[in-house]
């Protein structure tokens, strides 16, 4: 059995980023080009991996037609859902963060930023 060469530090905690050019789509961003956390500018010079999750949770998850939820599953609806990026950073460090598609309130209906974690090369 091979083992992972990452051990993972859980941080979860919201960050401001940036954009060279400003996304396209504001629910669908691509990964940000950089990103404030803890006082701290971060560089993105590299994309590791990105991954979506559209599942639906509690009271959501309950709240539509099974034909529709399975459509959602894979596109996504509105409000729900995350995307994923492990990136690297000027001076090699690896960081997972997120956009969650979820609104704060109805005074903050565009979701928010969020870094996961970090990982370090064992």
């Amino acid at each position: 059995m091979e083992l992972d060469p990452f051990s993972f530090r859980f941080i979860s905690e919201a960050i401001e980023v940036d954009f060279d050019q400003p996304p396209l789509l504001e629910k669908d961003p691509p990964y940000p080009n950089g990103f404030t956390w803890a006082g701290e500018h971060f560089r993105v010079i590299e994309l590791l991996a990105e991954w979506r999750d559209f599942q639906r949770r509690g009271k959501a998850e309950r709240n539509m037609r099974p034909e529709h939820a399975a459509r959602a599953r894979v596109r996504g609806s509105w409000g729900v859902g995350r995307a994923y990026f492990r990136v690297r950073v000027e001076g090699g460090r690896i960081f997972e963060v997120y956009y969650d598609r979820s609104p704060g309130n109805a005074d903050d209906r565009k979701g928010h930023w969020v870094l996961y974690g970090e990982r370090k090369e064992d």
